[in-house]
C-alpha cells in the first residue's frame, strides 16, 4: 500500500492539473460562440488540451492543399490510452474477420465524432472545442463511466480550407456587433463559398471514391481504426430545426436489422435530451442512406453505425433572426451540436459491449454469406489502364479481389442487361463477395440499386463497370481468380537509325501525359484519323505520329529525346522505317493532322458552379499536371489565340451578351468546349447550332395527395441516373472509347446539329439504372449529348452531361481528355 500523504500527492497533482487547464473561453480570449475561430487557433487549442492530459492522444494525420493540419484527439479511460495500440488492432481484426480471439466483453467500442466536412457549417468546430475540453475534464456526471468502455476520436475539421475561407470573409465583414437581420452581408457568402475545399469539392460526396488529399488521408487513418460508430455533424438551412438519427427512407437494402435498431436507440437518447430543452428537432425524413461515398452511408456499408446530425445554421453568422421570429445564435448551434455528442457517447458507451459484437458479426457474416443476388463480379480487362485504375480504387477501400484463369463461366452482362456465357481470361478482375468488405464491393458494383422512394438527396446510380467504361459480368456463384497480379507488357522502345516516324497509342488518359512530354519538347506531333497498316502492323485510327524529318531540323538529338520520353513516360514508342503503308493512306496525307499544343483557360466566378470548376481544375492540376489560367467571365472580351487557344465554360449561368465576343475568338481558330449549362446558355443564337429539344407542356391536374405535397414526383424524377451513349467511334472525340455511359440528372437534351458532328447521342433503350421517372425517359429516349461544330477555322465542343462527375466517372475522363487534346 501506498503511504497515505504520497496518494493524497498524486491526487493532488491531478486535481491541479485540471483546475489549471484553460477552457476554449480562456484559451481564445473570447466566449465561445461569440466568434469564429481561425484554423490554426483550433489546432493550437487541440495540441494544448493534450499536451495537458495524458489520457488525450493527438493524431496529425496529413496536410490539405493550401497546407493546413489535419488531426484528430483520442480520448478514453487512461486504461484504454495505455492499452490503446492492443485495441484498435483488435478492432481492426474484427474488420479483417481474422479476431476469433477477441472478446467484444473486453474491447470498448470506438466512437468517431467528424466535423465540419463543409466549410462554411461552422458551427461544429467551434463544438469540437467545447467537446474536447468537457471529455478532458470530466467533471459532468459519467463522463469518466463513458470513456471506461469507449474511445473517442475527434476529428475538429475535415476541410480546413474551405472553413477557413468562410470564417475569413465572415471576419472581414461583420461589424462589431452581430446583424440578424437575414438580408445583410454578412449572412451572404461570395462565390465559391466555404462548403467546398481548395479544388471546390464536396468532401462528403468523396469517402468511397477518395479523390481529395483530405479524404485520403483520412480515409488510411480511418482504415487504421475501423469504428463501431462515426458520427457527422452538419448545418442546413437556419430555418430547419436540428435533424438526427434515424434516417430517412430510402436505405439501402443490405443495411442490417441491427444497424437499423441502434439508430433508433441513438435517436431517442438526443431526443430525451431535446426534450428537457425543449428544443425543435426531426427524424426519419429528407437524409436518406443510399449513396456511397458519405459520412453516414460510407461506415454503415463498413459495418459500423453511421449517422449524420444537422444543426440548422447555413449563413446564420453570429446571429440571425428566422422564420418563426426567434434568433438563432452561434451559442445555441454549439449547444445543440454539444448536447447530441454528448449523448452518443452515453448511448454508445452503455451499449458498448453489444455494438463491438455486432461489428464483429458484421464481418464474420460478410465472408460466410453475403447478402444479394450476386456472389462474385468479374471485370474484363478490355482497358488495362482505367481496369488498374478500378483497382487502385479497390485497394483503397480495402476490397479483395484477384485475377482470372482459363474458364467458361456464365452470368448477368452489365451492358447487355442479360444472362450470357464469357470467358475468365488471364487479366480479368474478380471480386468474390466472400470476403470482410462484401457490403462495400456489393454496393459499389450492383448493377441495379434497389430504390424505395424517389425522395432521395443524391445520386442513385453509379456502378463502377458504367463508370470506368468497363465490361464486367455479375455472377450468382463465388468465383476466384488464380492471380493476384496482373500480367502487364514491358514498354519497348524500338532502335531505329533515321526512322520515318515513331508511333504510339492513343487510348487511354495517360497517353496525354506522353503527348504533353514530347510537346514541351518542342516536337511536332500528328494523329492518324484512320487506321493504317505498315510493315504488317495494323494501327488504329487516334494512333499519335512523330515525323523525323519535320522535327530533327529543331531537335539535333532528336533519336535520344524519343528514347528518354519513352522510358520516363513508361510508354512503347516504335518506329516506322517508312512512309509508304499496305493499307490506308501514306503519311503525306492529309489524314495524318499536325496536333496543336493546347494553351488552356477555364472560366470561374459567380456565373459557374463551383464543383464544376473544382472538377475541371483538379483534373488539370492532379492528374495530368497541365498548366491551366483561371479567367473571369469579364476576361473574356480580351481573349487572343495567341495566348489562349482552347477555353472551357464549365456549368453554370452565363449572360446573353457572351455570344459575339466568343464566336470571334473561335471563328479565328479557337477551340470552345461548352459543359453541361454552358451548352444550354447557347442554345439557339445565331452562331452555335447547338438547340434544345423542346416538349409540349403536358397541363394536367394535380391528383396528388396533400400528404405527399413534400415527396418528388416519381415520373418527373432523375435525381441521377446513367444511360449509354451511341458513340461516333470514328471522331477523336471518342478515341480509347468501347461502350459509354454518362450519369444524367436533368431532362435537358439536344437537337442533332445539321453542320456538325453528332458524336455522342442517346437512343431508344439508352436508360440503364437509377431513378429516371417515366416522363423524363420518354423525353430522353432521343437526341444530342456530344457534339463538335465546327465554326470559321475553330471548333466548338458540346459537352452536355458532366463527363468528370466527381472525378470517378474514370471513362467520362478519356472524353473530357480528347476534347482538350484531339479535337481540332
Amino acid at each position: 500500500m501506498k503511504p497515505f500523504f504520497l496518494s493524497l500527492l498524486v491526487i493532488s497533482g491531478i486535481f491541479s492539473a485540471t483546475a489549471q487547464t484553460k477552457s476554449p473561453d480562456e484559451y481564445l480570449g473570447y466566449p465561445l460562440g461569440s466568434r469564429f475561430t481561425i484554423h490554426q487557433k483550433v489546432a493550437d487549442y487541440f495540441k494544448y488540451i493534450a499536451s495537458q492530459h495524458k489520457n488525450i492522444k493527438l493524431v496529425s494525420y496529413g496536410k490539405t492543399y493550401e497546407g493546413r493540419e489535419l488531426m484528430v484527439a483520442i480520448v478514453s479511460a487512461q486504461k484504454n490510452i495505455d492499452n490503446l495500440e492492443e485495441i484498435r488492432k483488435n478492432n481492426v481484426a474484427m474488420s479483417m474477420a481474422s479476431s476469433s480471439n477477441v472478446d467484444p466483453k473486453q474491447q470498448p467500442a470506438i466512437l468517431w465524432l467528424s466535423y465540419n466536412v463543409h466549410g462554411n457549417e461552422a458551427s461544429s468546430t467551434e463544438t469540437a472545442m467545447k467537446m474536447i475540453y468537457s471529455l478532458s475534464q470530466a467533471t459532468m456526471p459519467n463522463v469518466k463511466q463513458w470513456l471506461s468502455n469507449t474511445v473517442v476520436i475527434i476529428d475538429p475539421c475535415l476541410n480546413p480550407d474551405g472553413r477557413d475561407r468562410y470564417v475569413q470573409n465572415f471576419n472581414s465583414v461583420a461589424g462589431i456587433l452581430p446583424d440578424a437581420n437575414p438580408g445583410a452581408r454578412e449572412h451572404q457568402e461570395p462565390w465559391p463559398r466555404g462548403r467546398v475545399n481548395h479544388y471546390y469539392f464536396d468532401l462528403n460526396r468523396d469517402w468511397a471514391w477518395q479523390t481529395q488529399i483530405e479524404t485520403q488521408s483520412r480515409m488510411a487513418l480511418y482504415q487504421q481504426w475501423m469504428p463501431e460508430v462515426h458520427v457527422d455533424f452538419h448545418e442546413q438551412s437556419y430555418n430547419e430545426p436540428y435533424y438526427f438519427a434515424p434516417a430517412a427512407e430510402p436505405l439501402h437494402e443490405s443495411i442490417n436489422k441491427w444497424q437499423r435498431e441502434f439508430q433508433v436507440t441513438v435517436g431517442k437518447n438526443n431526443a430525451k435530451k431535446f426534450d428537457e430543452q425543449g428544443w425543435q428537432y426531426f427524424t426519419k425524413e429528407r437524409f436518406d442512406l443510399l449513396y456511397p461515398s458519405y459520412g453516414d452511408t460510407y461506415p454503415i456499408y463498413n459495418g459500423a453505425i453511421g449517422m449524420t446530425y444537422e444543426q440548422g445554421g447555413i449563413g446564420a453568422g453570429l446571429a440571425v433572426k428566422i422564420a418563426d421570429g426567434d434568433t438563432l445564435t452561434l451559442k445555441d448551434r454549439i449547444d445543440h451540436h454539444f448536447t447530441t455528442g454528448m449523448a452518443t457517447i452515453e448511448t454508445v458507451s452503455t451499449h458498448a459491449e453489444k455494438l463491438v459484437a455486432e461489428f464483429k458479426n458484421f464481418f464474420v457474416a460478410s465472408v460466410n454469406k453475403p447478402p444479394g443476388l450476386f456472389q462474385s463480379y468479374v471485370v474484363k480487362a478490355s482497358h488495362l489502364p482505367r481496369l488498374k485504375k478500378l483497382a487502385a480504387l479497390l485497394t483503397k477501400n480495402h476490397i479483395e479481389f484477384s485475377y482470372g484463369g482459363d474458364r467458361t463461366l456464365n452470368g448477368f452482362d452489365f451492358e447487355s442487361r442479360k444472362n450470357k456465357s464469357f470467358k475468365l481470361e488471364r487479366n480479368d478482375l474478380v471480386i468474390n463477395l466472400h470476403q470482410p468488405r462484401a457490403i462495400l464491393a456489393g454496393v459499389l458494383f450492383e448493377p441495379q440499386t434497389v430504390v424505395t422512394d424517389s425522395n432521395t438527396y443524391d445520386i442513385t446510380a453509379w456502378a463502377l463497370p458504367y463508370a470506368y467504361g468497363l465490361e464486367a459480368f455479375a455472377l450468382k456463384e463465388g468465383v476466384k481468380g488464380k492471380y493476384m497480379n496482373l500480367e502487364e507488357n514491358k514498354a519497348i522502345y524500338t532502335k531505329a537509325v533515321n526512322p520515318y516516324a515513331w508511333v504510339f497509342s492513343w487510348n487511354a488518359v495517360e497517353d496525354a501525359k506522353v503527348l504533353m512530354a514530347l510537346q514541351k519538347a518542342n516536337l511536332k506531333v500528328r494523329i492518324a484519323e484512320e487506321g493504317f497498316t505498315s510493315e504488317g502492323q495494323t494501327y488504329p485510327a487516334g494512333t499519335l505520329l512523330v515525323y523525323r524529318k519535320e522535327n530533327e531540323q529543331q531537335q539535333g538529338t532528336l533519336s535520344a529525346k524519343m528514347e528518354a520520353i519513352s522510358l520516363s513516360e513508361k510508354i512503347t514508342l516504335k518506329s516506322i522505317g517508312s512512309g509508304y503503308v499496305e493499307n490506308g493512306k501514306d503519311f503525306g496525307s492529309s489524314v495524318y493532322r499536325l496536333l496543336k499544343m493546347p494553351k488552356v483557360a477555364v472560366v470561374s466566378g459567380a456565373e459557374t458552379s463551383a464543383q464544376s470548376v473544382g472538377e475541371i481544375w483538379s483534373f488539370f492540376e492532379q492528374e495530368l499536371q497541365y498548366p491551366v489560367s483561371m479567367i473571369s467571365v469579364q476576361s473574356l472580351g480580351n481573349l487572343d489565340v495567341a495566348d489562349i487557344n482552347v477555353l472551357i465554360l464549365p456549368d453554370g449561368n452565363y449572360p446573353k451578351n457572351l455570344e459575339d465576343k466568343l464566336s470571334s475568338w473561335v471563328r479565328n481558330g479557337g477551340k470552345l468546349i461548352l459543359m453541361e449549362d454552358a451548352v444550354n446558355a447557347f442554345s439557339g443564337t445565331k452562331s452555335f447550332e447547338i438547340k434544345r429539344k423542346e416538349f409540349p407542356k403536358q397541363e394536367k391536374a394535380n391528383v396528388r395527395a396533400y400528404g405527399d405535397k413534400d415527396k418528388d414526383d416519381f415520373n418527373d424524377a432523375i435525381p441521377g441516373a446513367i444511360f449509354k451513349v451511341s458513340l461516333d467511334k470514328t471522331h477523336p472525340l471518342a478515341l480509347g472509347l468501347g461502350s459509354y455511359y454518362t450519369l444524367i440528372s436533368s431532362d435537358k437534351i439536344y437537337e442533332p446539329l445539321v453542320e456538325g458532328w453528332n458524336v455522342g447521342m442517346l437512343k431508344p433503350g439508352a436508360y440503364i439504372t437509377g431513378i429516371a421517372g417515366k416522363n423524363v425517359q420518354k423525353k430522353l429516349e432521343a437526341g444530342l449529348l456530344y457534339g463538335v461544330q465546327p465554326l470559321g477555322k475553330g471548333n466548338v465542343v458540346y459537352l452536355a452531361t458532366d463527363v468528370l462527375f466527381r472525378l470517378f466517372w474514370e471513362s467520362g475522363k478519356q472524353v473530357f481528355t480528347n476534347a482538350v487534346f484531339m479535337v481540332n
